[in-house]
């Protein structure tokens, strides 16, 4: 039976009854090892879950900082109040984040600054066009 099954593992046929056995030995050996590694990696998948919905929750709640941010800086156009060109810039720089943020993320509600945005580079348009920055 030993010499059978070593012609058979040699043959150009590719039945490997030895590797076939040691497998069947190791498997059996090391079920507990086997066991433990399985339930590693169904933790490590369900943290990997747990940290990808924890990113997305603090990448919504930076793009609300932004349109909070981008709200802040019309409502303060709208009282007249004088900005420099710093400021524009800086502003300009968070709407560029936040419109990438809400063309990447479809179902995000963006409806509440879409004027904003429109006012901030239109009073933008009119101190370059004026040279009149605070």
């Amino acid at each position: 039976m030993l010499v059978l099954l070593t012609l058979i593992q040699i043959s150009p046929i590719k039945i490997n009854p030895w590797s076939m056995i040691a497998r069947c030995l190791g498997r059996a050996i090391n079920k507990d090892v086997l066991d433990k590694l399985q339930a590693v990696e169904d933790e490590q998948k369900n943290i990997k879950s747990e940290m990808a919905k924890q990113k997305a929750e603090a990448d919504k709640r930076e793009a609300d900082g932004w349109r909070a941010d981008i709200l802040r800086f019309n409502m303060e156009l709208v009282k007249h109040t004088k900005h420099t060109r710093e400021d524009y810039i800086e502003i300009l720089d968070i709407i560029d984040k936040y419109e990438t943020y809400c063309d990447a993320h479809k179902d995000y509600e963006n409806n509440r600054a879409v004027h904003a945005v429109a006012n901030i580079e239109r009073c933008y348009d009119d101190r370059l066009k004026n040279n009149d920055f605070a």
